[in-house]
């Protein structure tokens, strides 16, 4: 292309083919139907790297089985608080999902399974632990019908695989919720970015975004690379959202905007067993999370996972931690120096100090044999033969390290929205839980970036999301009416 070709223009950019961008789109698309949208992607598909369905655990993230949203007390009380708020989030994200497909945006509810989610515990103290938690959250709505299972039958017959061969001397419990969701992030953004293509956005893959400037009347000019070809194009944008994973923070960086500095990230990688076997798969209808290992992050709680990709039963294990400089599954080695700045240097070096169990948690995972491995597989799965079960690669995830006045930098396992103050570039930065968040998000970056329609936008808001500016946890004939609607909708029934 010459250099001399004419710079396209738009009014929305959308950086990453994954839930993320796809969920802004469509909503925006929904309100906006004369908006013009441009999506640009590095590689030649949608979600080819985090929200593919092999990059991530699918599971749709509520709060229900994940020990780390409810840590005890000093007291001895179960803080339930982290819980309650990431479950109302998941409300928000499941009304949308419910009013796309009812809309028409989703024609396929195969993205989205009924499968129960369990909190799984060995030990008599893990064990009251879990019964502790059980009482805390079940006067709540959002986790009514959570339930305790402590009876050795009552685990084999919820639970057949992780009861076959178990020694059951030892104290076991499980806290059961019947609401949770399997969730295959990749079809749903091929299904979101689909309908916005077909209502008038522009999809260019195979192109990355080499450098974004400001411009003088506020839009952004967004050079983009065809790597297939090697050509250049500009496109100038009103308003940039980069939804890129990993690739986020170094495009920010390169925007030269005020509210990244300071901001650092630490990329960790994951792997995961899987087995197909139908016997298998038969015998393990659920996502059971354990407890974090010590020195593991959050995200790092070992499970075991019953899931459906493309209509197929799987079931997955893991997460194995693993490392590399890498931001992208597919991106560079230097990725991780290259982020290194003179105003985030000193936050990159402060978390290295405070996180150094993490370290240590991620050199073991590193030297993890295979049949290491599956000694661990084995704590949840004791008749597990090696031969069932594969290796398998997850996607990269960039972990947030904010700046901190006493400890220079701290490392967060959330996902963190930054926008400048224009409001004319945002971006999504973090991991867990993002994509089961992404429609929360989304209207977060439409309440700060376009504050002065967001009030007109209000009502056709509450049509997609009927409980908006409303926690579902306080008012429980609400929660029913919008729950009930949803299940009706995504054809869901509680497993």
């Amino acid at each position: 292309m010459s250099r001399q070709a004419a710079t396209a223009r738009t009014d929305v950019a959308l950086v990453g083919a994954g839930i993320m961008s796809a969920t802004l789109g469509a909503v925006l698309r929904r309100l906006e139907p004369d908006c013009s949208i441009t999506l640009v992607e590095r590689l030649d598909a949608v979600a080819g790297e985090s929200s593919g369905p092999w990059n991530n655990a699918g599971t749709g993230h509520s709060a229900l089985c994940e020990l780390n949203y409810t840590p005890e007390r000093r007291d001895g009380s179960i803080d339930i608080g982290k819980a309650v708020h990431v479950n109302e989030q998941f409300q928000v994200t499941r009304q949308f999902w419910a009013y796309a497909v009812t809309n028409g945006i989703v024609a396929d509810r195969g993205f989205l399974n009924a499968i129960p989610h369990a909190s799984f515990v060995r030990g008599a103290r893990r064990v009251d632990y879990l019964r502790r938690r059980q009482r805390a959250l079940a006067p709540n709505p959002l986790f009514a019908g959570t339930e305790l299972i402590d009876d050795p039958d009552e685990f084999a017959r919820r639970l057949p695989l992780m009861a076959a061969e178990r020694d059951f001397s030892e104290p076991i419990a499980l806290n059961w919720a019947p609401q949770g969701t399997d969730v295959d992030f990749g079809a749903l953004s091929r299904q979101l970015i689909g309908f916005c293509v077909r209502h008038g956005a522009t999809a260019l893959f195979g192109h990355e975004v080499r450098d974004l400037t400001r411009q003088g009347d506020g839009s952004w000019t967004l050079l983009l690379g065809n790597r297939r070809t090697g050509q250049s194009r500009r496109l100038n944008a009103k308003f940039v959202f980069v939804g890129a994973g990993g690739d986020a923070l170094p495009l920010l960086q390169r925007s030269g905007i005020r509210e990244v500095r300071g901001f650092a990230g630490f990329p960790i990688g994951g792997r995961f067993l899987r087995a197909a076997r139908p016997a298998l798969t038969a015998a393990h209808r659920a996502k059971v999370y354990g407890v974090p290992a010590p020195g593991a992050p959050p995200l790092g709680a070992l499970h075991l996972d019953l899931r459906l990709v493309n209509g197929k039963a799987w079931l997955v294990f893991g997460p194995y931690a693993g490392w590399s400089p890498k931001f992208l599954k597919h991106g560079h080695f230097t990725d991780l120096p290259r982020s290194v700045q003179p105003d985030n240097l000193l936050s990159l070096l402060g978390a290295g100090v405070t996180e150094l169990a993490l370290v240590q948690y991620l050199i073991g995972q590193l030297r993890l044999s295979g049949p290491e491995r599956v000694r661990m597989l084995r704590e949840f799965v004791p008749s597990a033969v090696d031969s069932d079960w594969e290796l398998t690669v997850a996607g990269q995830r960039v972990q947030v390290i904010r700046r901190d006045r006493r400890r220079g930098g701290v490392l967060e396992f959330g996902t963190t929205v930054l926008s400048d103050a224009d409001g004319t570039i945002a971006g999504l930065l973090g991991g867990s839980p993002g994509a089961s968040t992404a429609v929360p998000i989304a209207l977060e970056v439409l309440r700060r970036c376009f504050a002065r329609r967001y009030q007109t936008w209000l009502p056709a808001l509450k049509e997609m999301v009927p409980s908006l500016g409303v926690e579902l946890s306080r008012e429980p004939a609400l929660f029913d009416e919008v729950w009930s609607w949803g299940s009706k909708a995504l054809q869901l029934e509680v497993a």
